[in-house]
């Protein structure tokens, strides 16, 4: 257990950011999934509708250093080559 004030506060912190970028991963991966299921299923004219708001959610992610750049490159070329 954290003894100073510094160290209490810290642990709050991080708490607060933990909180915060699993919500952004969740969003991403939710919306990932949703597009993965639709090209499943063979809608890929639903699929390609859907990819603007995947790439939105990857690149927020990104953005927000939940994933690293290149990975959210990564996963947008792959999607992408999915929907193709």
């Amino acid at each position: 257990m954290p003894i100073t004030s510094s160290a209490k506060k810290a642990i709050r912190v991080s708490a607060r950011k933990k909180l915060v970028n699993d919500r952004r991963t969740r969003a991403m991966k939710d919306t990932v999934k949703k597009l993965e299921k639709a090209v499943k299923t063979g809608k890929k004219d639903e699929a390609v509708k859907m990819l603007p708001e995947v790439f939105a959610a990857v690149d927020k992610a990104a953005k927000r250093g939940v994933i690293k750049k290149n990975t959210a490159s990564r996963k947008k070329s792959r999607l992408s080559r999915l929907v193709k």
